[in-house]
């Protein structure tokens, strides 16, 4: 009897831990995409679908359990890229890879290539838009462009922008060490404190920081200035160290809270 009672306890503390992991991987999947503000909404039904059960409100259960009925085919019609993308994932292995090169690493190679290849386009006056993911994740606008899945190098973003190209018009956007896609549409701001004397390149800057924490850099073609947006608020004018200490800052605060992030739930895994 202490035999099968240990096997049986230690079945169910397998199948807890297992299942454990898969939640966690799929969280780790989809942190920094818009699946992840759809699990913040789920949660939240749930809590007003509880709310309405416990005080007997009829109405408001009615439609949360619509809601909660209908919700899985809803899910899969709007987040069907980002399903789409999680199972080729799944199938190349990349869920369970890590990279070799440290963080700090990274982000410093992505910001010396940034920073040279916008200093080089100033000075010549090529016009440039640059749109780094952060948490938040903008594949959906690196779909509107052209696939480029190359590493980030300053020669590669340099070339992109060169006048007369295929991909010269549009939007760079470049996640971790690679860059997505080029040739893509950003959403215009339509705020009326936006200058007029500023063009579509920038309010496409504004428009995307408006609606996600990508941090967007702009080289302007008229006078060689670059600016930086993020989070609905632009910088403009900024110098070679000052665009460097711009991204260093807005790109370690990602960092840093990805790491917390990573911290805490492996001590909620421990614990």
């Amino acid at each position: 009897m202490l035999d099968g009672g240990f096997l049986d306890l230690l079945r169910i503390g397998v199948d807890i831990a297992l299942v454990w992991y898969v939640l966690y991987k799929l969280i780790m999947l989809i942190r920094g995409t818009k699946a992840i503000q759809l699990l913040k909404g789920i949660v939240v039904v749930l809590l007003v679908w509880a709310f309405s059960i416990v005080f007997e409100l009829h109405t408001i259960q009615y439609i949360t359990n619509q809601v909660i009925k209908w919700g899985f085919v809803v899910i899969i019609i709007l987040f069907q890229p980002e399903l789409r993308r999680a199972l080729e994932q799944l199938g190349r292995g990349n869920i369970f890879s890590r990279g070799s090169s440290s963080e700090e690493e990274v982000l410093e190679h992505k910001v010396e290539a940034i920073v040279q290849s916008c200093q080089y386009m100033a000075k010549r006056r090529i016009g440039a838009l640059i749109s780094i993911e952060r948490e938040t994740g903008i594949g959906d606008y690196a779909e509107t462009g052209i696939p480029i899945s190359g590493k980030l190098t300053h020669q590669l973003l340099t070339n992109i922008f060169t006048p007369n190209t295929p991909l010269h018009d549009g939007a760079v956007i470049i996640k971790d060490e690679e860059i997505l896609a080029a040739a893509c549409y950003l959403p215009l701001s339509e705020s009326p404190f936006i200058s007029k004397e500023l063009g579509t390149r920038h309010r496409a800057a504004m428009g995307i920081s408006e609606v996600t924490d990508a941090v967007t850099i702009v080289v302007s073609e008229e006078t060689g200035g670059i600016s930086c947006t993020e989070n609905g608020e632009m910088k403009r004018e900024l110098s070679q160290e000052g665009l460097r200490q711009y991204l260093r800052e807005k790109l370690s605060l990602s960092l840093r809270a990805s790491e917390s992030k990573s911290r805490h739930q492996r001590r909620k895994d421990n614990g």
